[in-house]
């Protein structure tokens, strides 16, 4: 079969599968893994060499890593050490114990049970950063944290590569004594990149930027993402590593965001193609021989690392939401256990039937980790709701006349802006992770959801004289702004506008003071452009002054018509016109007093 048609079969595959499991909710990494056991050799048997393809595609994972890198910084991956070191260790640690004597217990000797946990100790980097990705949660607390341990796993899987021959039945001193050896030589190449990559690379980047030619640019990009993985590859390291570690070099260039916007459509693609190739990958006979054993095994694996996880989470005071989640995304097994146990079968330390179903059993995990965590999230979600007002923190009840509902990047500093001029408020918001931050810097915040009557009521709206929604969804805000108006109408509303149509909705229910979150700044940021271009600023300021007014002038005449599109589209191309004549007024008015 050539190419092209395996490509095609591929394309097909993802578009069909994808867009469907999306749509009913489970995510488009369990699409992937449909569409690769659909034409894999156990369904449709559209595609063979799965080994082959399944390698091709890690170059996904690579490109993953790589952009992750160029996101962090020397000095943020500096802050991230002790989570990396000390969580990611103490994961893999517990785990592989537990596993382990798990293992040996049902008969296994010693080393092929240390084998065993090592390698399910260790999750899927690409399986759960994509989960995360999707769900907009890689900066979180649980994001975070499931980040450090993912990074220690790959740092951890040279030594256990090493390990695993050493426990061999027919391991030899030499072998013994090559261990040594390859962590020194592993090291040496480590500390050459960050050398070769602190003085070289960014010199050839500009070197190769000058030229203006965007392909090759692309091109040595991809090149350095793969040579530097293929160089720590021959050192015994992971590819994946050495992507990261180029991503982080580059992560202070300016070149960055142009290798990000190159990469991003190379990693999209193969990583998409590297889920597939692991659900072609599944044994689908080994499943329907012994079903209860493998999907037995498979949710063993998932529902016992979750609970260590989160459990773990909760001892290094990660908050219970955040455990939750945490222990979801990363309980699977990972694509380094395939090399693990592939490398302790060739070398007599564990069984070939035994390796065969450990690999079912680590696919079957990842497929199983999407709904897993639509799980935590539902429990979570769930559990915020059953919060109680008596249990959020002592009473509110302090008799501030202001009630801020929504404590981020607007009600933040409408709060220190009361606070400096000593007036109290009420702060609530509904992120439990997002009152933790906030108290650490010493404001009073409480966790609610302030559409709810009996938190507002407990708030004291009753006694309270202003109420500040800035919340940042807009439904939330609209709910809120319901509950205030039908039960304390005597709340002055001052609102947050997300955007336009956001207004719109706000002036539908009575909402008269509000302001769109960034129409102040943009209209600063576009005086400074204009001065920029040699306007005097005078000049400058009357033109956006101009603009201000009549914007919010159009605004209140297209209110009444802002659910009619046409109507909207008709009085839009009017408020154009309308400027341009008014600008060209103030034109000829300034060519005009110039001359005089």
């Amino acid at each position: 079969m050539s190419m092209l048609v395996q490509t095609s079969i591929f394309l097909a595959a993802a578009v069909c599968a994808v867009p469907l499991f999306k749509r009913v909710g489970l995510g488009a990494v369990l699409g992937y893994v449909a569409a690769g056991i659909a034409i894999g050799p156990w369904a449709l048997g559209l595609v063979g060499d799965v080994e082959s393809i399944l390698h091709f595609a890690e170059i996904g994972v690579v490109l993953l890593l790589f952009i992750i890198g160029l996101e962090l910084q020397p000095r943020r991956l500096w802050v991230l050490r002790k989570s990396v070191f000390g969580l990611g260790a103490v994961q893999v640690g517990v785990t592989a114990l537990v596993i382990s004597l798990i293992a040996h217990a049902t008969g296994l000797q010693w080393p092929a049970a240390i084998i065993i946990g090592l390698g399910l100790s260790l999750s899927s980097t690409a399986f759960a950063l994509q989960v995360l990705a999707e769900k907009s949660q890689l900066t979180t607390r649980h994001g975070r944290s499931a980040f450090s341990i993912l990074l220690f796993q790959d740092l951890v899987v040279v030594p256990v590569l090493a390990i695993v021959p050493l426990l061999s039945p027919s391991m030899t001193t030499t072998e013994s004594g090559s261990l040594w050896l390859g962590i020194a030589s592993a090291l040496g190449v480590v500390i050459a990149v960050v050398v070769a990559g602190h003085f070289l690379v960014g010199r050839v980047f500009k070197f190769i930027a000058s030229t203006g030619i965007r392909e090759v640019f692309t091109a040595a990009a991809l090149l350095l993402v793969i040579g530097t993985g293929l160089l720590l590859e021959s050192a015994g390291l992971s590819m994946a590593l050495g992507a990261f570690l180029a991503g982080v070099l580059l992560a202070d260039s300016e070149y960055r965001h142009a290798l990000e916007a190159d990469i991003e459509p190379f990693k999209a693609l193969l990583l998409g193609l590297f889920f597939i190739a692991v659900g072609m990958s599944l044994d689908l006979g080994l499943i329907l021989k012994h079903p209860g054993l493998a999907v037995g095994l498979a949710l063993a694996l998932l529902l016992g690392k979750f609970v260590l996880i989160a459990l773990l989470g909760l001892f290094t005071s990660k908050g219970l939401d955040a455990s939750l989640k945490l222990g979801a995304v990363i309980a699977q097994g990972g694509e380094f256990a395939f090399v693990i146990f592939g490398v302790a079968t060739g070398a007599g330390a564990l069984g070939t039937q035994t390796a065969a179903l450990l690999i079912v059993v680590v696919t079957l995990s990842m497929a199983f980790t999407p709904p897993l965590f639509a799980l935590a999230e539902i429990i979570v979600q769930r559990r915020r709701k059953r919060v109680s007002v008596d249990t959020v923190e002592a009473p509110i009840q302090e008799g501030h006349k202001v009630i801020i509902a929504g404590f981020g990047r607007v009600g933040q500093i409408i709060g220190r802006i009361l606070q400096a001029k000593r007036i109290g408020f009420t702060a609530l918001d509904a992120s439990p992770e997002h009152v933790d931050f906030v108290r650490k810097f010493g404001n009073k915040i409480y966790y609610g959801d302030a559409s709810r009557l009996d938190l507002l009521d407990a708030a004291g709206a009753g006694g309270a004289s202003v109420i500040v929604v800035a919340l940042d969804e807009v439904e939330a805000s609209l709910r809120t702004v319901q509950i205030v108006k039908n039960h304390f109408p005597h709340l002055r509303i001052y609102a947050r506008a997300r955007n336009r149509r956001h207004a719109y909705l706000l002036m539908d229910l009575g909402v008269s003071i509000f302001r769109r979150e960034t129409f102040e700044s943009s209209l600063e940021l576009a005086r400074l452009v204009l001065e920029g271009l040699g306007l005097p600023h005078a000049q400058a300021n009357r033109l956006v002054e101009t603009f201000k007014r009549h914007d919010i002038e159009r605004l209140k005449i297209a209110h009444a018509s802002h659910s009619d599109q046409e109507r909207m589209i008709y009085l839009a191309k009017e408020a154009a016109r309308e400027l341009e004549e008014m600008f060209e007024q103030d034109r000829v008015q300034s060519r005009t007093a110039d001359a005089a």
